[in-house]
């Protein structure tokens, strides 16, 4: 399992309603797609114009051979194309440590 981050800055506060319905759309690939297992978006809380797109996937090669070719791909990209210049960063993690109270 790979996570995948991607880091947006949308500055300008009358775009952020649409990123996050476009987001909405979009994410509904993400579910459909069998590569992912997980995602969640977050946004600022000191810096309301920066987002994290948190993406876990069953692998990089599941994510850029598998989703990327796949059926889904070109509908998300339809919805977040728009903001690709808001991107301020991407990469792909492995998790290095892990707590979670949760399920202790």
């Amino acid at each position: 399992m790979t996570v995948e981050y991607i880091r947006y800055r949308i500055a300008d506060p009358d775009r952020r309603g649409a990123f996050e319905k476009a987001c909405a759309a979009a994410l509904g690939h993400l579910y459909a797609a069998p590569q992912c297992l997980a995602y969640e978006l977050a946004r600022g809380v000191e810096d309301p114009d920066r987002y994290v797109l948190r993406v876990e996937w069953s692998s990089v090669e599941e994510h850029e051979q598998g989703f990327r070719h796949g059926p889904h791909f070109a509908p998300f990209l339809a919805e977040v194309g728009p903001y690709a210049g808001d991107i301020e960063e991407t990469g792909h993690y492995q998790r290095a440590l892990v707590v979670d109270k949760r399920r202790m």
